[in-house]
């Protein structure tokens, strides 16, 4: 651990970061909605070029890459929101520690504190 030592959420803070996680969810189902048009398959029977296809195709592909990241975030947003529902929103998953105020409110959907997190990236 790095010695980082965060405190327990307020009621004030929690209740703000709850807000902005239902807000987070609302344009994430919304953003979502949207990209599933875009990563539809492309139509090969479509009488376009074959540069054009392929632009299409790449296109296709990014947008699907974007969506998935879009639902990744969509799905800790939610499991953030079922830990508000429990009582248990701004601690760390793996340590049971306090996450901290400055962390949530960078990234209210975080599931861990700092430490755990720097440890998963690196590997220890």
């Amino acid at each position: 651990m790095s010695g980082y030592e965060a405190e327990e959420l307020t009621q004030a803070q929690e209740s703000q970061l709850l807000a902005a996680l239902v807000e987070m969810k609302s344009e994430l189902t919304s953003q979502i909605a949207a990209g599933d048009e875009g990563a539809k398959p492309v139509d090969l029977d479509l009488p376009i070029g074959r540069i054009s296809r392929m632009d299409a195709m790449q296109q296709q592909a990014m947008q699907k890459a974007g969506l998935e990241g879009l639902k990744h975030k969509l799905r800790l947003v939610s499991l953030a929101l079922a830990s508000g529902e429990r009582g248990d929103y701004g601690f760390c998953r793996e340590c049971d520690e306090p996450v901290g105020f400055p962390r949530l409110k960078a990234r209210p959907e975080t599931p861990f504190c700092i430490s755990c997190q720097e440890a998963k990236e690196g590997g220890g």
